[in-house]
């Protein structure tokens, strides 16, 4: 008995000692692999958390800048300054992490074709596994994803700091800044002057993007040391001509600037933020096809990619937001706001990357769908949905763009990818005056050839003045830092906007003084308030929203322009009662021959709304005409919408509180102004 006793407890103990052996074999492997992954995300958190804080503190700045305006500061600013304060923090006095590597080296034979380095790696090592009697080693391969250029192979600390993958900006942070541009233009003024935005936009940013490339060519020839092709040039040309007035923009609109000026700089940001993405692809096509030289094929090939690129992406944003108006029209979704607002959302973002994963400019193709979505899908919503997807994307814009104001301030402490060049960032600094300048001036000349009432001399100093570079500019740049190249136009590009942003944006409210730029100006909204809405069944269409009646004739001044009288009517008459549920109906505009399909394309709530609403011409849309003849406010000419007194330093808003003091003549009920 006492020796089965014994037999036991020694078999016990050997279990024991047996289970203590595997678990010392493999629980700090296991732990190591899981303290890793904890320390990874904790790393994350506090990334995460410095935005955040960031994101607070300007918020607050804001409010604060609300109630009082300081003549040369603006939150916009405070945000870049916010963000050089916590990168220099992070860089000199936060925590080190240290990280382990080990030196890979391609085995005989494997490197000697490779030409660029390969996406991923595939390491092999062994790892110690306890079985029952004994610790037995397995090979196991991991995979490692490319990560970029090392230059200090020795150093073991965390080289990245609060910083995130570029890709992040294109298809999270981008998209909504750019959809909330076109879902909140102010269509009326940007369509007066589209002509004019056209042309700034178009022509003034290719002239921009060369202007800037051969300038940079010409000086860095007198700096051999600088590896720099012409196409280089050009590329950093049309990256660094994508501007972004955010700054001047938000004084307007506090100030009420003249709702033209606000126009023509805002139109001409939005659509030369997709020139510019395009010409940066068109000039990477470029470069493929025809290397440094020029060659007339590769040319004629990059200018046929950039008018493909730029159409279909147009058309794929175009089609999705018609295709959203049809579906919120067509179907019962009003019944259920979350869901509608929901689609609606998800439409819209599908947009870009519909066009991202055609090999398009998804930037272009989110632009044109927030433009349709509020010339057509908006009139389709319930009230609680226009209020939703306008505070949504309005919410998700502010973020954004601050979001990338601090990040531009911190990632010059923690980015390590940046090259500094005296040289190099002056010239850069000289090349986009000189080309903002050839942008504007000449253009503007040209332009007053064909125009009765011209752009005044301030305003053009003003859209020079605009000429900010921030959001677009940093992201294209930020993209791609694989070259020594990339480095230097990341570092300049950086800061040509933390200068602009702080300097230019903090001298825009003096210069309106300097320049009599009137203020106070108010407009006449294209979009009702949510209150004043003429409610039928489930959704409720604005007054201002709805289509005249087919025989309505476009009675305004602007009716030589016959493309655009055209487009005005074909819109009235078949595309908004198409999309949307306003009246005439396609039952009353299609010939008789189509009675039957015009019937299946019109709701119930077009034939039950009010038949009133025939007789009223009070589209918002009413002035989407090109016209080129519109009064700008100028004192000189006397346009009845303001009053003729100069402009002041308390009219500014620079004494404190934003209470500008202008006058303001509106027409009264008979035509006359008041």
């Amino acid at each position: 008995m006492a020796v089965v006793r014994n037999i036991l407890a020694r078999s016990l103990i050997i279990l024991i000692v047996a289970a203590i052996s595997s678990t010392q074999a493999n629980v700090p492997y296991d732990i190591v692999l899981d303290e890793n992954a904890k320390r990874i995300h904790q790393i994350d958190c506090l990334n995460i958390l410095v935005y955040v804080i960031l994101l607070i503190l300007t918020v607050c700045t804001v409010w604060f800048f609300k109630r009082r305006r300081f003549r040369f500061l603006h939150e916009t600013g405070l945000a870049i300054f916010y963000g050089l304060i916590v990168g220099a923090i992070i860089r000199y006095g936060g925590q080190e992490y240290e990280i382990n590597h080990i030196r890979v080296v391609p085995a005989r034979g494997y490197g000697k074709n490779l030409t660029i380095p390969p996406d991923n790696l595939y390491f092999q090592m062994q790892v110690a596994k306890q079985t029952s009697d004994k610790i037995k080693k397995e090979n196991k391969t991991y995979a490692y994803s490319f990560r970029g250029e090392i230059n200090d192979v020795d150093n073991k600390k965390l080289d990245q700091k609060a910083t995130f993958d570029p890709e992040i900006f294109f298809n999270i942070i981008l998209p909504p800044i750019i959809f909330n541009a076109g879902y909140s233009l102010k269509r009326k003024f940007f369509f007066r002057n589209l002509g004019t935005i056209f042309t700034y936009a178009f022509l003034g940013t290719t002239i921009s993007c060369f202007t800037i490339g051969g300038i940079m060519f010409a000086f860095l020839q007198l700096m051999p040391s600088l590896e720099f092709s012409f196409n280089d040039c050009l590329y950093f040309g049309a990256m660094i001509s994508a501007t972004d007035p955010v700054t001047v923009l938000a004084i307007f609109n506090d100030l009420h600037v003249d709702v033209n000026l606000y126009a023509m700089v805002f139109g001409e940001s939005i659509l030369n933020d997709a020139i510019a993405i395009v010409l940066v692809g068109s000039i990477g096509n470029y470069a493929e096809m025809g290397g440094d030289g020029f060659q007339g094929s590769a040319a004629i090939k990059c200018l046929g990619n950039f008018i493909y690129s730029f159409l279909c992406s147009f058309l794929i944003g175009s089609g999705t937001g018609c295709l959203t108006a049809a579906l919120t029209k067509f179907t019962s979704l009003c019944d259920f706001p979350l869901l509608e607002s929901s689609l609606f959302v998800l439409m819209s973002y599908s947009t870009f990357l519909m066009a991202e994963a055609a090999d398009l400019t998804g930037i272009v193709a989110v632009l044109f769908c927030g433009i349709c979505q509020a010339h057509y899908t908006y009139n389709n919503l319930t009230v609680e949905s226009r209020a939703r997807t306008k505070q949504i994307f309005e919410l998700l814009s502010f973020v954004a763009e601050n979001f990338i104001f601090c990040y531009i301030g911190v990632s010059m402490f923690t980015y390590q990818k940046h090259y500094w060049h005296a040289g190099f960032i002056v010239t850069a600094f000289i090349a986009i005056a000189v080309g903002r300048a050839l942008n504007i001036y000449p253009l503007s000349l040209l332009l007053n050839l064909g125009r009765h009432n011209k752009i005044p001399l301030s305003f053009q100093h003003v859209l020079f003045f605009s000429g900010l570079r921030g959001a677009m500019a940093f992201a294209l740049a930020i993209r791609n830092t694989m070259s020594e190249q990339r480095h230097l136009m990341l570092t300049t590009t950086s800061l040509i906007a933390i200068f602009t942003v702080i300097v230019c944006g903090g001298f825009s409210t003096q210069l309106l003084a300097w320049l009599g730029i009137p203020v106070g100006v108010e407009e006449d909204h294209e979009m009702l308030q949510f209150g004043s809405l003429r409610t039928t069944s489930q959704v409720t269409t604005p007054t201002d929203l709805r289509s005249p009646p087919a025989a309505t004739v476009l009675k305004t001044p602007y009716e030589k322009a016959w493309l655009v009288k055209k487009w005005y009517n074909f819109d009235m008459r078949y595309m908004k009662p198409l999309l949307t549920h306003s009246r005439p109906t396609l039952m009353e505009t299609l010939p008789n021959c189509c009675h039957s399909l015009a019937r299946v394309l019109t709701s119930t709530q077009q034939l039950s709304s009010d038949e009133n609403v025939k007789g009223e011409d009070e589209d918002s849309d009413a002035d989407l005409c090109m016209d080129e003849n519109i009064g700008y406010g100028d004192r000189s000419n006397g346009y009845p919408g303001i009053s003729t007194g100069a402009s002041t330093i308390a009219e500014l808003g620079l004494t404190g509180r934003l209470t500008p003091t202008s006058r303001v003549r509106i027409p009264g009920p008979s035509g006359e102004f008041v």
